[in-house]
């Protein structure tokens, strides 16, 4: 019997690119607002549905009665968390309340994508046996999400990642990469923060994460990001060097200086040896998987 999986969230970033990753092997139910934005749309089946709509969601779940359900519909924007609370709660935590109910009825196994931001930066990188110590809203929430589903006593696996970036063939909104290097290119002075560190996560190894955590029902938490800490400034001269950009666009900026609504951890990335180990990632740098998406983004504008 194939097994099957639904996916929320489908018409993200990782939705689609999950969608289409699991499509050709398995059965696939892709959750979303609105219409299907994935071109892609044979071999699967998708719902439009508010998955806020929890009696909806409810029964949706117990008609399909998937194998697996892979969570990737969040609130992410951490400003907008930090001034809109209840939103972000109602999505990053409710939700997951939800799903894990949902799962534990029904003997599914969830998938559950988290954050770096549930650390405070003090200590980085991090093991996934690290205390957490969210400095934000949105890491608060993703923390709360974390512990309702290790109390749950459900089949869950939490896969938490950095800063990610990627392309798919309609994309509902820009990432990091994009808008650096749109912006650029349109000539538009950018000031880039150059005191906090990240170890940025190209989609598809993120997806590549999640097809292996299926494949090998490999339980318990994994971090999944690059591996090597870039300052967000680094990352945007890296950006303008791979698409050969004019760098003078780029400015220098602390935190403070900026004055961003919610904190951010200023160093975070990931000890990676588990998920290397277990789900047998590779250990790639940012500029490795930089090549690729420009090797992706070039074919999809042919």
């Amino acid at each position: 019997m194939t097994e099957k999986v639904l996916i929320t969230g489908s018409n993200g970033l990782l939705g689609q690119k999950l969608v289409n990753f699991f499509k050709e092997n398995y059965e696939v139910y892709a959750l979303s607002r609105g219409e299907n934005r994935n071109l892609n749309t044979k071999g699967y089946t998708y719902y439009s549905i508010d998955v806020t709509d929890f009696n909806k969601l409810d029964h949706l779940v117990n008609d399909v009665q998937p194998h697996f359900i892979i969570n990737t519909a969040a609130m992410t924007n951490v400003d907008e968390c930090e001034v809109k609370q209840n939103e972000c709660n109602i999505i990053n935590v409710e939700l997951v309340r939800q799903l894990t109910q949902a799962c534990k009825s029904n003997n599914i196994h969830l998938i559950h994508i988290s954050t770096d931001f549930i650390f405070d930066g003090k200590d980085g990188p991090y093991k996934e046996t690290d205390t957490p110590n969210p400095l934000n809203h949105y890491g608060l929430t993703k923390l709360k999400s974390e512990e309702i589903i290790i109390n749950a006593k459900i089949d869950y696996t939490i896969i938490r990642t950095i800063l990610v970036y990627g392309i798919v063939d309609n994309m509902s909104r820009n990432n990091i990469i994009l808008w650096i290097k749109d912006s650029i290119e349109n000539k538009r002075v950018i000031t880039i923060i150059d005191d906090q560190f990240r170890m940025p996560t190209f989609v598809d190894d993120l997806a590549m994460a999640c097809q292996s955590v299926v494949h090998k029902k490999a339980e318990g938490i994994f971090n999944v990001s690059s591996n090597k800490l870039i300052s967000i400034y680094d990352m945007a001269i890296e950006i303008a060097n791979a698409f050969n950009l004019d760098k003078s666009y780029i400015k220098r900026i602390t935190t403070s200086e900026l004055k961003q609504k919610a904190k951010r951890p200023a160093v975070t990335g990931f000890n990676l040896e588990k998920a290397n180990l277990i789900l047998v990632l590779p250990l790639v740098s940012f500029a490795e998987r930089l090549q690729v998406f420009k090797n992706q983004l070039e074919a999809l504008n042919k």
